[in-house]
C-alpha cells in the first residue's frame, strides 16, 4: 500500500465526522489548510505539512464535542510521529509545532487570542495556554518553529464552509513524491 493509499483510506474512515466544534469536517479543515498553503507558495513539503497536520486526530479517538474534552489530545505528537515513518522532517516537524505555535502566537502576537476560535479557544486552555517566555525561547530554538507558524495561520483560516478545494486525490503526487515508503 502506498503512502497515499495509505492516508486517503484514514480520511475515509475517520475524515467526514465534524472538526470539533467548527463548521467543516477534519478532512474539509485539512483540504483548506492545504490550500491556504498553496496560495502562499509554500515548498511542497509545507503543503504536506498543512494538509497532513490533524492526521493525529484520525489516528485516536476523542469526543466530537468540544465540550466533552477534559485534557488536550496531543494530536500533534501522535501525528507528527505518524508522519515520521513515512516523511521527511519538513512534512512531520512543523505537524509536530503546530499546537506549540498557537501557544507562541498567543504569547508574541496581541491580537492573536482574540481571532482564535470558540473551539480553539477552549483546546488552548487545554494545550497550556499561552507560552512563558522561557516556552517561547526554547520555541524559537525549534529548527521548524518558522513553518510551523505558517502552518498554525492556515490551520486557523482552514474553518470555512463551502470554501472550494482541490481534493485528496489531487494531492496524490505530492505525497507521493515525499513519502519515504514510496511505491510500497
Amino acid at each position: 500500500m502506498s503512502v497515499a493509499d495509505e492516508l486517503f483510506a484514514l480520511f475515509r474512515e475517520a475524515g467526514d465526522s465534524a472538526y470539533y466544534g467548527e463548521v467543516v469536517s477534519t478532512t474539509e479543515h485539512c483540504l483548506q489548510a492545504a490550500h491556504f498553503a498553496a496560495l502562499e507558495g509554500a515548498p511542497p513539503g509545507l503543503v504536506a505539512a498543512a494538509l497532513l497536520h490533524d492526521i493525529g486526530h484520525l489516528l485516536q479517538a476523542a469526543p466530537n464535542d468540544i465540550a466533552e474534552w477534559t485534557r488536550d489530545a496531543r494530536h500533534e505528537i501522535t501525528g507528527s510521529r505518524w508522519l515520521a515513518q513515512r516523511f521527511a522532517p519538513e512534512v512531520s516537524e512543523p505537524v509536530r509545532l503546530h499546537v506549540p505555535a498557537k501557544r507562541y502566537l498567543c504569547a508574541t502576537d496581541p491580537g492573536y487570542a482574540a481571532m482564535l476560535s470558540p473551539a480553539s479557544a477552549i483546546t488552548l486552555k487545554l494545550q497550556g495556554g499561552p507560552m512563558s517566555l522561557p516556552e517561547v525561547r526554547a520555541f524559537e530554538a525549534e529548527r521548524h518553529f518558522r513553518e510551523a507558524v505558517r502552518l498554525r495561520h492556515w490551520d486557523d483560516q482552514g474553518k470555512i464552509a463551502g470554501l472550494l478545494t482541490a481534493s485528496l486525490a489531487d494531492h496524490r503526487v505530492l505525497i507521493e513524491s515525499l513519502g519515504i515508503l514510496r511505491g510500497t
